[in-house]
């Protein structure tokens, strides 16, 4: 029996010689296949992300906990209880420094929330406060690529990435990730962090700015069809000599980026027009008030992509150096926490209202948190063996604390929560099983979690 010929769809496309609206078709076919409820394992109970990514690594013993043994012991070494006799020598020179702000309790659940955040602080019976994560790595670079790529390596794909490639977008003239960089620049790592790594190049993050230009050139000087047939020329040709090289992810997502990016010139101009928003919306957001109109306008950027289909939104809150609060943890938190403070809860309050924060996920939280010990006497050091991510919205348990450190926030101590259970969990939120979300490379399974990771059933509601 004669064996017959197959064809990929990209061969399919060179041998017709299909133009742009196959290509659109066929773009819009396997948005079909993965988009929606198409490619979850189980029935979600978030259908979006926002991730509030506070670069730098905030203080977890001076926002969200509290540790009256470090206040008891304030200027004293770790107890010799703690570790090697190597460790504890090294230590000594960085006495144990209280918590800069008083704690107090909020809501009616109580939770204790330091005097840096007194918006958030209103919001403590929608908090799920995380308080035992900890990470691989001591070094910012590594740190942040682990928070978003599981991994402490470049070149892994990012969960904005896996989550576009397990679930799709929901509006084909949008991207299914965008992310928003602070836009004073840096961050350590750059953009691998929320690169596509081995995944095919469409998964990646489109990069958005707050201003009259959030996405570059994407304003085109020319009239509407006469871009149109040039662009028709133009994807012609590429979808030739993509059926001349097969798998060639790199090519497909330039192809895939010229149609979005034509899509987008009609779409996307709207969906960054703040100025329709009520004046109420703007303050709630803090956009009239020069200390928070920038993270303000791009948390309201966030509630406006993914109204529109955006299926996960990523905010970076500081630049080269953020919340790294080696020199004074005082100056460094206060500055940051009043630029973010009101957005972040304006942002929770705003979702709420609208009923969004019923099917979205939103996590705040940087790479790692802060050591007790002092550094230079005013200031802290990395900490990555235990540290506070905060989760509200759809699927998590509100007004709850999970895990903990020990007497002094050095490690977590109860109902740990590594990275890999971080994602696990944010995943299995969105439907998706940590396990079965996977893509074949070099003969292996690849994942997000790796071979490790436990759903966090404990912050689940």
């Amino acid at each position: 029996m004669t064996k017959l010929p197959t064809f990929s769809r990209r061969r399919f496309l060179g041998s017709t010689g299909v133009g742009l609206s196959g290509i659109a078709a066929s773009h819009l076919l396997q948005t079909d296949a993965l988009g929606g409820e198409g490619r979850s394992h189980f029935p979600a109970k978030a259908r979006r992300v926002i991730w509030l990514f506070m670069h730098g690594g905030p203080s977890h013993v001076d926002l969200f906990d509290p540790k009256p043994d470090l206040i008891r012991h304030a200027g004293k070494p770790l107890p010799d209880s703690y570790g090697a006799v190597e460790t504890r020598r090294k230590v000594a020179q960085n006495p144990l420094l209280a918590p800069v702000k008083p704690f107090r309790k909020h809501g009616q659940s109580g939770i204790e929330i330091s005097d840096f955040l007194p918006n958030m602080a209103e919001l403590a019976d929608e908090m799920c406060v995380i308080r035992s994560c900890h990470g691989d790595s001591v070094n910012h670079p590594q740190s942040v690529y682990q928070m978003n790529t599981g991994s402490i390596q470049m070149g892994k794909p990012s969960m904005g990435s896996w989550v576009s490639y397990g679930l799709g977008t929901e509006n084909t003239d949008m991207p299914a990730f965008v992310v928003m960089p602070d836009p004073s620049g840096g961050l350590k790592g750059g953009p691998p962090a929320w690169g596509n790594g081995f995944l095919p190049a469409t998964y990646q993050g489109t990069t958005m700015r707050a201003g009259e230009h959030p996405i570059l050139d994407l304003k085109s000087p020319h009239s509407s069809p006469r871009q149109r047939a040039t662009l028709d020329l133009i994807q012609q040709m590429n979808a030739a000599h993509l059926a001349r090289h097969e798998g060639d992810s790199v090519l497909d997502a330039r192809i895939r980026a010229y149609e979005l990016a034509f899509r987008m010139q009609t779409a996307a101009p709207e969906a960054v027009d703040i100025s329709r928003e009520t004046e109420a919306t703007k303050h709630l957001y803090g956009i009239d008030h020069p200390t928070t109109k920038e993270f303000g306008t791009r948390c309201l950027l966030a509630r406006r992509m993914i109204e529109r289909g955006v299926r996960f939104v990523q905010i970076y809150s500081g630049d080269t150096n953020g919340w790294d609060a080696h020199e004074n943890v005082l100056k460094n938190h206060s500055d940051y926490s009043a630029r973010t403070d009101l957005p972040v809860a304006g942002l929770i309050r705003d979702l709420k209202q609208r009923g969004l924060l019923d099917d979205t996920l939103v996590i705040w939280g940087g790479e790692f948190g802060r050591m007790p010990m002092s550094e230079k006497g005013v200031g802290r050091d990395h900490n990555p063996w235990g540290y506070t991510t905060m989760l509200f919205g759809a699927g998590v348990k509100h007004g709850h604390v999970h895990g903990a450190t020990d007497e002094f926030g050095l490690r977590a101590a109860q109902d740990k929560v590594h990275v890999h259970d971080l994602h696990a969990t944010l995943l299995h939120l969105l439907g998706l099983d940590h396990e079965r979300l996977t893509y074949r490379l070099n003969g292996l399974d690849q994942r997000l979690t790796g071979v490790e990771g436990n759903v966090v059933r404990g912050v689940l509601a």
